[in-house]
Formats: C-alpha cells, sequence, structure tokens
C-alpha cells in the first residue's frame, strides 16, 4: 500500500504524520518509538525492539572492528 504523507514543520525541525492505519499496523501509538533502517529498497520503519536495536549495535562495533578482515572475505 503506497500512502502520501507531507515533511511539517516541528519547530526548528522536521517531521512526518503517520496516518492511524499505518500506527495500527505497526501496532504503536503515540510517544512510541520507531526504529528507521536504510533498506536496498529504501526507508523501513519498525517498532522499536530494544533487544534487536543491542544486536545492530553489537554487528556495527564487529563490523567497525574487523573492517579490513571482512573486506578480504568478501573479494
Amino acid at each position: 500500500m503506497a500512502t502520501t504523507i507531507k515533511i511539517t514543520a516541528i519547530g526548528n525541525s522536521a517531521g512526518i504524520i503517520l496516518p492511524k492505519e499505518t500506527l495500527a499496523r505497526l501496532h504503536v501509538e503515540k510517544g512510541d518509538v520507531l526504529y528507521l533502517t536504510e533498506t536496498a529498497d529504501g526507508i523501513q520503519l519498525t517498532p522499536y525492539d530494544e533487544e534487536f536495536a543491542r544486536q545492530i549495535e553489537a554487528m556495527e562495533t564487529v563490523m567497525r572492528e574487523n573492517r579490513d578482515v571482512l573486506r578480504r572475505l568478501a573479494e
């Protein structure tokens, strides 16, 4: 499903307002935190999952610390 949303000014920042149908599909409500992920297809919004966030942080640390090894493995 494609929905058009508009970027609006929120103080000195910018934001979007998600339709209530989208909030219901994500099982979130006002005040909840969302996780924004860049994918090959664009941006993905998912409900924030603290355990998943810790796993992503650990993965980024390993990738940063072992950058050269991972680059060689990719060849």
